[in-house]
């Protein structure tokens, strides 16, 4: 009787519409393989359960005594990533939904606490005293980012994995994109909270990216595909913003990976600290420029009247992904990131990933295939090294050193979410979707983002809770000072 419930729950899971469903599914299962019991046991061995016992103590007795300055140099001193290996992936495998009950009840405990700083009144301390303690806070705890990989037009299984997140509040303030990943990217930076549902709604997108353009143009350097039109696609999609302005416009900040094409160039993340007045749209082109498929660009910018014109016109660039599909090292020093959510929808990528979590199991079975391959990337990267540095002519110099760089690189972030391709699928990856298409992507994205939803909770809803402190703090911080001016100029002189 209970393995027939199982088979239905799992059916469930694999087949629902949206995350109410899926959560309802996934508790049944939670409660029919006893895994209830063991998130109410905090003791575990998998986590230093006392230490955040204790501090969860601390501080709910200063919350509920309102002790506001004791409760401030509690989060100030002990509030770390991490804390007690509360963020391993162990923690977030064992139930599809939650972790250990302690852990959920200290991080709404710290966030609670945050908001009750933030918006307590107290006597002295004005808005603008408690902003340094929050923007501090956040400079030590660090905060999630957000990694869309490229993919061509399977890319829009990244809507789907925006969609899961901003639903649930977890969706990061930092996003970067390379090749397809930078094109959603760029969408997403340029659209505020309040536009997000009409940007998630295929009905609204220009989806004509590709345009066969022959052979001939693709021997002639000029790639396979025409590029005006994948550039006039994501001008219709993305507009006229430089990083600067999408940044002042929607609080994310964009970033945007592209790779080099002449010698003694190296890759480059654009992004507002970068790149403040280039053409968003211009970075997403680039990044999408795939080698043979289409020709390198040059980015674009804006000069201080308006007006559009080339950035360092003798550089061009092509695909974020060839050297730097996931640029996270340089988010880490960029942003503070100490978590990364990986969407990787690459098609040359997804088949090789270790797949850990939900009923997926690296059993001993599977270890001669994953021997087998790690076995194949090392030769691998070591052949193709060799060619790209004494290989000659130099197209074949060139296409081992892209190669190498592609194997070479890091897949994968602490959370990496990835769909489950079919043939259906790679037949249709050079093509132009139809929205039916693209709410199908949607669709997986979500599915496979919400088994991660627990986890990634752990680890962001204390830095989007002091990004969100902050923002209140500043808005009310303008508002005083609007109303001091406007009493000021109503004053009699």
């Amino acid at each position: 009787m209970t393995s027939g419930k199982i088979r239905k729950f799992r059916k469930m899971l694999s087949e629902a519409p949206n995350y109410e469903v899926w959560k309802g599914a996934a508790l049944e299962l939670d409660f029919l393989e006893g895994n209830v019991e063991w998130k109410e046991d905090f003791v575990s061995d998998l986590y230093h359960y006392e230490l955040i016992y204790d501090r969860l103590s601390s501080l709910r007795q200063y919350h509920q005594q309102k002790d506001y300055e004791r409760l401030k140099r509690a989060l100030r001193e002990g509030l770390h990533h991490d804390l007690g290996n509360m963020g391993s992936a162990a923690l977030y495998t064992r139930s599809r939904v939650g972790t250990k009950h302690l852990i959920e009840e200290y991080i709404t405990e710290v966030c609670e606490s945050l908001d009750f700083l933030c918006d307590q009144p107290v006597a002295g301390v004005s808005d603008e005293d408690k902003i340094p303690f929050f923007r501090d806070t956040l400079t030590s705890y660090g905060r999630p980012a957000l990694l869309l990989s490229g993919g061509a037009t399977l890319g829009m299984f990244h809507l789907g994995v925006i969609k899961a997140l901003w639903e649930r509040g977890l969706l990061p303030q930092v996003i970067a994109g390379s090749s397809a990943g930078a094109v959603i990217a760029a969408m997403l930076g340029v659209h505020t909270d309040a536009e997000i549902p009409e940007m998630l709604n295929p009905d609204n997108h220009h989806l004509t990216a590709w345009k066969y353009s022959g052979v001939v143009n693709a021997l002639k350097g000029q790639g396979l595909m025409d590029q005006a039109q994948l550039r006039a696609c994501l001008r219709a999609n993305i507009g006229e913003f430089t990083f600067e302005e999408a940044f002042q416009r929607t609080g994310r900040s964009i970033n945007i990976s592209v790779s080099p094409v002449q010698a003694h160039q190296k890759a480059r993340l654009l992004c507002g600290y970068t790149a403040p007045y280039q053409l968003v749209w211009s970075g997403a082109l680039a990044s999408a420029a795939v080698p043979g498929i289409f020709p390198p660009v040059t980015l674009m910018k804006k000069d201080m009247h308006g007006n559009e014109l080339p950035y360092m016109p003798r550089l061009q660039f092509v695909d974020g992904s060839v050297v730097s599909d996931l640029p996270i090292e340089r988010l880490m020093h960029l942003y503070d990131v100490n978590f990364t959510i990986v969407s990787q929808a690459n098609p040359h990528v997804v088949p090789f990933l270790n797949r850990m979590g939900d009923d997926e199991k690296l059993a001993l079975a599977g270890l001669p295939f994953h021997l087998f391959k790690s076995e194949m990337q090392f030769h691998g990267r070591g052949v193709f090294d060799y060619l790209r540095k004494r290989v000659r002519p130099e197209l074949l110099r060139q296409v081992a050193g892209q190669i190498y760089a592609i194997m070479a690189q890091r897949y994968s972030g602490d959370v990496t979410i990835a769909p489950h391709y079919e043939l259906r699928h790679y037949r249709r990856m050079l093509s132009n979707p139809d929205p039916a298409f693209v709410r199908q992507l949607i669709l997986e994205g979500e599915r496979a983002t919400w088994p991660k939803i627990s986890m990634i909770r752990a680890h962001g809803k204390i830095s989007k809770t002091l990004e969100r402190c902050i923002a209140r703090l500043r808005d009310r911080q303008k508002r005083h000072k609007a109303e001091l001016r406007l009493i000021s100029s109503t004053e009699p002189v």
